[in-house]
């Protein structure tokens, strides 16, 4: 055989010996992943191999990282405020109020949480359903439990329950589950362990859909606050003016820890006929026309257990507050 020939035939063996290794070689799985994948086996009980199976379906999506450097609650008040406060949004909670109102004090009854609250945490949440979020739920949890550090372990938390949600009673398959770029989903943006914890099959079809069906997703927004202790017919907050003089607080976060007679005494007194034992704390905004300072009790606190940001509990109180006016006004 002529040189060349050897040559040209020694290549092509080479190159189709390559590509036949490189046609039938098993990807390589991250350690990150099947450290994973072993825990939740050794832990859970879960197959090794099927979730491998299912990580290797999520795709890694930018834009998801890129938000939770942005989150709204970074904002001032008087720069969020706006972004849920809108005409439009009290306006479609009145008219979702009205549609569903039956269905709504009903739950409200039962659960013993106020029922334009019930409506006020979908409405800011999600506009009532028009905006559950664009991205598969499954590419959001696992795109923030291995490419962004400084939350990994909450969020591999939220993916591992994602992995063990009942296929038989939940609505829809976990591969299709759509939601927000945190893997908040349906409605009321559950994360699967508030899911796993709190969702209701309240119109009893045997399934939990947070998604399509109105009893199941009202019926999980009250039970959550119901287990997290709302107060029936309880106040959240209330605006004050502080006293000249008024001593300077700053408070941890929204826990209520002072009886309102001390805040009272450092000057910030409520001018309702409440106890002066019960707890509340304060709460200062930066408002369009100033510092805005708030007495906030437990049910504001409760709400912070929705979403811990203060400023995400008071839109929800001021939502609440619009929604319910208007529902008792005449329907035009």
């Amino acid at each position: 055989m002529p040189v060349f020939s050897r040559v040209f035939f020694t290549l092509t063996c080479a190159f189709l010996t390559g590509s036949a290794a490189a046609t039938t070689q098993t990807p390589t799985v991250p350690d990150a992943q099947q450290a994973f994948a072993a825990e939740q086996a050794r832990e859970f009980g879960l197959d090794e191999k099927t979730v491998l199976a299912t990580l290797a379906k999520a795709q890694y999506q930018q834009s998801i990282i890129d938000a939770m450097t942005r989150p709204a609650e970074a904002k001032p008040w008087k720069a969020y405020r706006p972004i849920f406060i809108t005409d439009a949004r009290i306006r479609s909670g009145i008219e979702f109020y009205r549609a569903n109102r039956e269905l709504i004090e009903r739950i409200s009854t039962q659960f013993h949480v106020a029922p334009e609250i019930i409506v006020a945490i979908i409405g800011i949440e999600t506009s009532y359903g028009k905006n559950i979020g664009k991205y598969r739920v499954l590419d959001a949890l696992a795109t923030l439990s291995f490419h962004y550090p400084p939350r990994e372990k909450f969020f591999r938390g939220e993916l591992s329950q994602l992995l063990r949600l009942d296929a038989d009673r939940l609505a829809y398959p976990v591969e299709e589950l759509k939601g927000s770029y945190a893997g908040a989903m349906g409605w009321g943006q559950f994360m699967p362990t508030s899911i796993a914890k709190y969702a209701q099959d309240y119109d009893g079809d045997g399934r939990i859909d947070l998604w399509n069906s109105v009893p199941d997703i009202l019926a999980s927004v009250a039970n959550y606050f119901q287990s997290f202790g709302w107060e029936d017919a309880g106040i959240v907050a209330v605006r004050v003016e502080p006293a000249a003089g008024a001593r300077e607080i700053t408070p941890a976060n929204s826990e209520p820890v002072y009886p309102l007679e001390q805040l009272s005494a450092w000057g910030y007194a409520t001018t309702l006929d409440l106890d002066p034992q019960r707890p509340a704390t304060l709460l200062k905004l930066e408002a369009e026309a100033g510092t805005e300072y708030w007495v906030t009790f437990k049910n504001f606190h409760v709400i912070t257990r929705y979403n811990k940001s203060p400023l995400y509990a008071m839109a929800v109180m001021q939502l609440a507050e619009s929604i319910a006016a208007g529902v008792s006004e005449p329907v035009p």
